[in-house]
């Protein structure tokens, strides 16, 4: 794959963004590999995901599911990295060192190591099929990062380790997740529009588990896609436009019909960030388009310390 206008594009996600950017911890990436292999499994050994506890055997401290994940930045991911072992980011850490996040912040920290290193690296927000077997595409963000040969490729850093890929039977290289496994949040916008996939197949968790799934799902995972493209990569439950001006989910799981013209901005949307990503196009639509565009105050549904707006750095 390749991207459209790549001279001005690869220098633009080969830097740092606000989020991305180590700041004054960045003398903590002096000996990381180049390799992004290698760096995937640093990123995997440092994190743990707030649900994984089972599989590592591990129960995760309370306070550290409701405030690490909170964690915005990567130098404050860092901080609390190091202040919890001093230890070079290259030396594995056992669970209860680790910070514990969520998918978001494995992407996030694969594509800040990746950029430190001079590589183009960008995070991607869509739904993963490779964590169950029973057809649903789970709610997910991965490292999306350039191979001088290849293009563009999709790197998932929580199954660097071997044991989390024996886990979830993966039979793929993690470096290069196929496409029709992790389908963009465009890409499954497209499916649901032209019938080749049911809403009720894409979200957070399948229908029977609560309203976090469908059409406006979807669509708040593309304004999330959109805003990474453009180097704006916030938390995962962070809303603003339509989303944060309407409770599109209610109170008893109900959601009303998606108004069409809301369904024209996501299929336009969706077509910029799906295939081959135009630079120029993401950018345009999110500099003016003010219901995609971030604001500077995010409304943030903190999934275990409640909702709050948050004024972003």
């Amino acid at each position: 794959m390749t991207l459209l206008g790549a001279p001005v594009s690869l220098a633009f996600y080969a830097a740092h963004s606000t989020t991305s950017a180590p700041g004054d911890l960045a003398h903590h990436y002096a000996g990381l590999p180049r390799d992004p292999a290698r760096l995937a499994r640093i990123t995997r050994d440092l994190l743990i995901h707030r649900l994984e506890g089972g599989i590592f055997g591990h129960t995760v401290a309370v306070d550290r599911l409701h405030h690490d994940a909170e964690t915005r930045y990567i130098d404050d991911i860092l901080r609390i990295v190091v202040a919890r072992d001093e230890a070079p980011l290259t030396r594995r850490r056992e669970p209860a060192d680790r910070f514990v996040g969520v998918c978001r912040d494995f992407a996030l920290l694969l594509c800040s190591f990746l950029r430190h290193m001079g590589v183009p690296a960008r995070i991607r927000s869509g739904f993963a099929d490779y964590f169950g077997d029973s057809g649903f595409h789970c709610d997910h963000v991965v490292t999306e990062y350039w191979d001088e040969e290849r293009g563009w490729l999709l790197a998932d850093a929580q199954l660097a380790d071997p044991h989390l890929a024996g886990h979830w039977k993966i039979d793929f290289d993690p470096m290069d997740v196929p496409r029709d496994r992790f389908l963009v949040a465009g890409e499954a916008w497209r499916a649901i529009r032209t019938g080749a996939a049911a809403p009720e197949s894409f979200g957070l968790h399948p229908p029977e588990e609560g309203p976090m799934f469908g059409e406006w799902f979807v669509a708040g995972n593309i304004r999330l896609d959109l805003a990474a493209l453009n180097k704006v990569e916030t938390l995962l439950w962070d809303l603003w436009g339509e989303e944060a001006d309407n409770d599109v989910w209610g109170p008893d799981g109900g959601r009303p019909e998606m108004p069409d013209p809301t369904r024209a901005l996501y299929d336009r949307a969706a077509e910029v960030t799906s295939g081959e990503v135009s630079f120029d196009a993401v950018r345009r639509l999110f500099t003016e388009n003010d219901s995609l565009r971030t604001p500077k105050t995010v409304l943030s549904l903190a999934p275990f310390n409640g909702p709050r707006h948050v004024t972003l750095r």
